[in-house]
């Protein structure tokens, strides 16, 4: 039933009944293996300044401990110094390899536990210094060895609503599959409400990008999000690729417009390892114009679990689809 003229509706929520499997309509023939390769070859050619994003921010606290990341195949150290900026290196100590992620920080100071040698963030005795980079959201690395490309000051961060009319959190999951695994999964949204069924419904693909593309091309998705039951919330998602380790999912129109899911894939292994193993950072950057967000921006501590929760699941089945891509890839048996 339409809500009477010259009155709007107030609420995003919308009731739908949904097929059941049996009465969905497939979306195999829409979701061309050449689109989805095309769009997936366009990703991984730009360019990423050799920058990796290695967690959410806060993870890397202000405390006497520091972070050990692996970053394709490499070891890396992340620490905070005296005044809280957030620091990078090698993390393998230059006097006898000892691992610096088991280490302390003093004084800013990151010290090793083996025989105390010292490393305060600037090159020593062949000890590397990272560049890293904060966005409020996601920590960064750049890792010049690793990604052989023309490096960068900043990474290319997407672009994001206003930090102070959002919440946010950050999931982090492993997969043994390599990036552009879970890059393609991203890259095929037909296979959405399928295999998620208990997230979305009404899930249309309504423009695809052309042959050629550009730097902005990206898949239009009509979707669901279904909220409890029959509830849902219908809205229009941009997914985009900008780098070779990032899709960007944007809320175009509807509840939450500007709203972003920013999906990062990391190598932890070294390329072409033959049990390579990725971490999926995902961070979820929700907004809303509605006045009644101030109070989920106040219990946003309670929010971020579920949304991580939420993502979680999500990806259970995503990374399942990404590890069983690499498997066929891996053994010559992939389709096409």
């Amino acid at each position: 039933m339409s809500a009477p003229p010259g009155r709007r509706r107030t609420s995003p929520l919308r009731l739908r009944r949904g097929p059941n499997r049996s009465g969905q309509e497939p979306s195999w023939q829409a979701a061309k293996p050449a689109l989805i390769a095309s769009a997936l070859a366009r990703a991984t050619a730009r360019p990423s300044g050799n920058w990796y994003v290695v967690g959410p921010a806060g993870s890397i606290a202000s405390r006497g401990r520091p972070c050990g990341r692996l970053v394709g195949g490499r070891e890396v150290v992340l620490w905070r110094d005296g005044a809280g900026t957030l620091r990078a290196g090698s993390g393998v100590c230059p006097h006898l390899g000892a691992p610096l992620k088991d280490g302390l920080v003093v004084g800013g100071t990151l010290v090793c536990h083996w025989h105390g040698l010292a490393l305060d963030g600037v090159r020593s005795a062949g000890w590397e210094r990272y560049p890293v980079h904060e966005d409020g959201v996601l920590a960064w690395v750049r890792l010049d060895a690793v990604g052989g490309e023309e490096p960068t000051q900043r990474p290319a961060v997407p672009r994001r609503p206003a930090p102070e009319g959002t919440v946010s959190a950050v999931y982090t999951g492993l997969g043994r599959c390599e990036p552009q695994d879970v890059v393609a999964n991203r890259l095929d949204p037909w296979h959405g409400s399928w295999l998620h069924p208990y997230a979305f419904t009404d899930l249309r693909v309504v423009a695809v990008p052309d042959a050629a593309g550009d730097q902005d091309d990206g898949f239009v998705v009509d979707v669901s999000f279904r909220v409890a039951g029959r509830l849902v919330v219908p809205v229009r998602a941009v997914f985009t690729a900008p780098g070779p380790r990032t899709v960007v999912m944007r809320i175009a129109r509807g509840e939450g417009a500007g709203s972003v899911v920013e999906t990062h894939a990391t190598a932890l292994t070294a390329p072409f390892a033959p049990a390579p193993r990725t971490a999926v950072v995902e961070a979820v950057v929700a907004a809303s114009g509605r006045r009644g967000f101030a109070v989920a921006r106040a219990l946003a501590p309670v929010l971020r679990p579920v949304m991580r929760r939420t993502a979680g699941r999500l990806w259970r089945d995503d990374l399942a689809y990404a590890e069983r891509r690499w498997a066929l890839r891996s053994t010559g048996r992939f389709p096409g």
